[in-house]
């Protein structure tokens, strides 16, 4: 899978639900600028953020990070 690159898919997602990112930072509690400057310059997530804006956008944005871990590991086993 590679680097995942979790801020572009939060931001197709509020895309997607019509919304922008002050709406998104009202509903997880965080400051808009510093928001916007985590999401445009693919700057990394605290999971408790990852966390609250997965639910606020009602998707699980871990999912991608599970599937890789998932893969890394079994490959790390049929190494041994």
């Amino acid at each position: 899978m590679g680097t995942i690159h979790i801020n572009h898919l939060i931001l197709k997602k509020l895309e997607e639900k019509e919304r922008k990112i002050a709406w998104l930072a009202k509903r997880v509690d965080y400051d808009k600028e510093n928001l916007r400057k985590i999401l445009k310059n693919n700057r990394d997530l605290y999971t408790n953020l990852l966390f609250k804006i997965s639910i606020a956008l009602e998707e699980d944005f871990f999912a991608g990070y599970s599937q890789e871990l998932k893969e890394k590991l079994n490959a790390n086993k049929n190494r041994l």
